[in-house]
């Protein structure tokens, strides 16, 4: 029957009683001591062995026939037929008879008695003394969906012993037995949807244990003696949404334990002792986490990271007194916070950002804390809170509270706020919404006060430090000083503690408290907060950072290197200090690698090594490795020398010149190390001569002044300690063309020059004066004869720059009649008189500048007339002598 509860468990009623409802039979028997297999109205009572197949059969139950009215058998569908309690006798069976009056005395499970019931769906075994599953218990073809072993004596599991109910089991109670330990893969059933094993001796969980409920959903494991979750002992329950395990000995919760988890939607672990959880990354799907009755003492930022979707978390009745600012963060779908019955009133009074990431909250719990005083816009934050439960009389009513009322009032949170008075005397008793704005003033301060803050301090590794706090009172209540690192309160510490009497009004206290911290480790660094308690509250300083550094000291230093053009160098460099250094690498004492540009290099961030690929020429120099931290920085420098065989940067060019020229050879190397020069004339040494220069480095040679010896193949041999590599150049030396260079000739031509221009300057006195004699008696034309005008035009320039014209220089010795010197100025013809001389043009390479100097000027006195007959320049000539 739906919805009925089966007997009354001691309600007296008829020993048996049977109902019939279309073609459905019922049997409750409570508290029956025999019933015989007889009929009665119209039922009648077969051998177990004759049964037609019953749908539900419980433990030491009969089957039932039905019988119609002209006595025809008429097979019943019973679908459940459950006998609560115990029956002495059942003749029609063949169970040896058990005196008993409460429950059945079942020992084991038999194949053999469950082979006919293919159809059976719900088997209740529950009550019984079965103290062992072992495999064949439950025969193949059974179509059991609910199977109930719950209050047995079982301690043994044979893996694989429900096997044969893989197809069809979907809720498994194995609760109240003696099962200690739970075989590896001991439930292969993969459409099990909820297992109960509460109340049994599982001391242990190992990983994998699990596996194979693949639709499992609820898992119960309540009370038992659970002290550790191996890692993965959960590992295939990736469709599980509940967890039990409430009332056991776990001490941690970790993220390895949980893993596989996925879907799990509420974890239930109170009534344990916890007091360490971390890690709930593979629970991003938790909705609920209930974390009740355990020894948690501190919320750490991070202990709760990773549950997003978290929207319960109740942590009541444990011992937390430390709640890290941003502990909560992260929590952005939170809607429930319990923490009643804890000791967080340190925290509520010290941390503003206790709260901080719980904008979506709308229950926070803070019952039973012992609250004396809240940090003002504590719960701002709190956009959506809805309720704020407080209950505590020991509320510090002085100018610090006073904005606490009015805040829950606006944000109607008062009905849930239960808050008095303890100090001053004049509100004692009274509830905080009792109390008028203008009554909370700080006229005296009964609670202590900081005057003087601890500072953050950089301390050396090994030295002596101190940190200094005072704080005054107007109350002579006894002082209790503490020293927190990292809100955690020191209990062995150093602390210097006195008092003396404020000199200016004689009636307050001030009290100093020195922490001592000697020989300081990198274990010291944290930070130190000094607090001073009396009857009417704590006062919290700030928080002063120390931080304790090393140099960097090096582990690793790179080595000088010497490598080839092409290869893989790599350079180590490692160091430790405190905080860590930092390694930075340069190159020349400057930023600008190379490699770096070419994306050749390489720098591990993980690794101690600095890597250079397919090195090149430009990748030489000094490497400097440099760790820094806030204390210092320190310095490693390793040269990396890369080798090149030498070669030409220019190749050699072949030169032709003329003799009395200048050739210079030009050899420009390259190569590491930098390569040695030698020059060779036909495969031998270079003979020096005065006429033979060179550059340093012997890149550049020079020859003046050539001679025909010197032609021929001149070579460059480039030589380092890697190799050696030669070029040539040939040197073709022309004959010259008569232009003679040496210095004899020279002279005598520009005497000749010489005299013959004062030749003819003598001359040319005798025409003019002639001429000025006779200006009157003559008559010339502008053809035949040459007339120099008083006003002729002085050309003072230069005429002895190169040309490449051929000039014709003139030597007047004998005056033609009329007076004129002709000259067609390209050639001398064999004709003119022999005192005209010709000289080549100044086509020669190298001749001596200042040697022509003085024929140049002679040069410039002839003129072109109007035939196109060069004439003397007379001003010219006369600015010449």
């Amino acid at each position: 029957r739906a919805g009925r509860k089966f007997g009354g468990w001691g309600v007296p009623v008829a020993p048996c009683v049977w109902e019939k409802s279309a073609g459905l039979v019922w049997l409750e028997a409570q508290h029956a001591e025999r019933v015989p297999c007889s009929a009665a109205n119209g039922l009648t009572f077969p051998s177990w062995g004759r049964c037609s197949e019953p749908r539900a059969v419980s433990g030491g139950s009969p089957c039932l026939k039905e019988t119609g009215r002209g006595g025809e058998r008429k097979e019943p569908q019973i679908f459940y037929l459950f006998i609560l309690f115990i029956l002495r006798e059942l003749n029609c069976l063949n169970f040896a008879p058990a005196p008993f009056r409460h429950h059945n005395r079942i020992r084991s499970i038999e194949a053999s008695q469950l082979k006919p019931y293919v159809s059976l769906e719900t088997l209740d075994l529950s009550f019984n003394d079965i103290t062992e599953i072992r495999n064949g218990c439950f025969p193949q073809g059974l179509h059991i969906k609910e199977l109930y072993l719950g209050s047995n004596r079982i301690s043994t599991l044979e893996p694989g012993a429900f096997d044969s109910l893989s197809r069809s089991l979907l809720t498994l109670r194995l609760s109240k037995n003696r099962i200690t330990q739970l075989p590896v893969k001991a439930f292969r059933l993969p459409r099990l949807t909820q297992l109960e094993l509460n109340r049994n001796r599982i001391r242990l969980i190992e990983g994998l244990t699990f596996q194979g409920l693949d639709s499992l959903e609820v898992l119960k494991l309540q009370r038992n003696n659970i002290s550790k979750l191996t890692d993965g002992a959960f590992w295939g329950l990736a469709k599980m949404q509940e967890l039990h395990l409430e009332y056991n000995s776990l001490t941690e919760v970790n993220s390895g334990s949980l893993y596989g988890l996925s879907s799990l939607y509420q974890l239930h672990l109170s009534n344990n002792s916890i007091s360490r959880m971390a890690g709930w990354s593979f629970c991003q799907k938790l909705h609920e986490l209930i974390l009740s009755y355990n020894n948690l003492t501190r919320l750490d930022e991070g202990s709760l990271a990773g549950l997003a979707g978290l929207h319960v978390l109740r942590l009541s009745h444990n011992s937390i007194s430390h709640i890290a600012e941003g502990a909560f963060k992260g929590l952005k779908n939170l809607r429930v916070l319990d923490l009643d019955h804890n000791e967080i009133a340190g925290t509520i009074e010290d941390t503003n950002g206790a709260f901080t990431g719980l904008e979506s909250l709308s229950k926070l719990n803070l019952g039973a804390n012992a609250i004396r005083s809240v940090q003002a816009d504590a719960f701002a934050k709190m956009r959506s809170l809805r309720q704020l439960h407080i209950n505590s009389d020991s509320f510090l009513c002085d100018c610090q509270l006073k904005w606490l009322p009015p805040w829950l009032v606006e944000k109607e949170l008062q009905a849930f706020v239960v808050a008095t008075c303890a100090h001053p005397e004049a509100l004692k008793g009274r509830s905080i919404f009792a109390v008028l704005p203008e009554s909370f003033v700080c006229d005296d301060f009964p609670k202590p006060q900081i005057i003087i803050q601890p500072e953050t301090t950089v301390a050396v590794l090994g030295k002596d430090i101190r940190f200094t706090c005072s704080a005054a009172s107007s109350s002579s209540s006894p002082m209790l000083f503490a020293w927190k690192k990292d809100n955690e309160v020191l209990r062995n510490a150093e602390i210097e503690n006195f008092a003396h009497v404020r000199a200016k009004d004689g009636e307050v206290m001030e009290y100093t408290t020195i922490l001592h911290l000697r020989h300081v480790t990198f274990t010291h660094e944290g930070r130190y907060q000094c607090v001073i308690t009396n009857h009417f509250g704590s006062t919290y300083s700030n928080k002063a950072q120390l931080t304790v550094n090393v140099l960097p000291s090096f582990t690793k230093t790179p080595h000088d290197i010497t490598s080839r053009t092409g290869t893989m160098v790599q350079l180590e460099c490692a160091a430790e200090g405190h905080p860590p250094p930092q390694i930075a690498w340069q190159k020349d004492g400057g930023t600008d690698f190379p490699a770096a540009r070419e994306r050749r290099m390489h720098v591990m961030p993980d690794d101690d090594v600095f890597f250079i690929m397919d090195v090149k020429i430009e990748d030489m120099g000094v490497y400097s490795c440099t760790a820094q931290n806030f204390a210092g920085s320190v310095l490693a420098n390793a040269t990396l020398t890369v080798l090149e065989t030498p070669s030409l940067i220019h190749p050699l060019e072949d030169h032709v010149v003329s003799v009395g020229e200048t050739v210079a050879l030009q050899c420009k190397a390259r190569g590491s190390p930098s390569p040695r020069i030698t020059w060779l004339k036909g495969d031998q040494p270079l003979v020096m001569t005065e006429r033979h220069h060179f550059t340093p480095g012997n890149q550049l040679l020079i020859v003046r002044n050539v001679v025909l010896e010197d032609a021929g193949k001149y070579t460059c041999e480039m030589s380092n300690t890697v190799g050696t590599e030669r070029a040539h150049s040939h040197v073709s030396i022309l004959q010259s063309l008569g232009c003679r260079k040496d210095r004899t000739t020279v002279g005598i031509i520009t005497i000749a020059v010489v005299c013959s221009i004062v030749l003819t300057s003598l001359v040319w006195v005798c025409i003019i004066y002639q001429t000025r004699k006779k200006s009157e008696e003559y008559s010339v034309t502008n053809t035949d004869e040459t007339i120099v005008p008083p006003d002729v035009p002085s050309y003072l320039s230069s005429q002895g720059t190169l040309s490449d014209r051929q000039e014709t220089v003139i030597r007047v010795e004998n005056q033609q009649p009329n007076g004129h010197i002709e000259s067609n100025g390209e050639s001398c013809p064999g004709h003119l008189s022999p005192t005209v001389g010709c000289r080549q043009a100044k086509l020669c390479m190298g001749y001596d500048k200042d040697t022509w100097q003085t024929e140049d000027m002679a040069d410039g006195m002839l003129v072109p007339d109007k035939t196109g007959t060069k004439a003397i320049n007379l001003e010219r000539y006369f600015m010449f002598v």
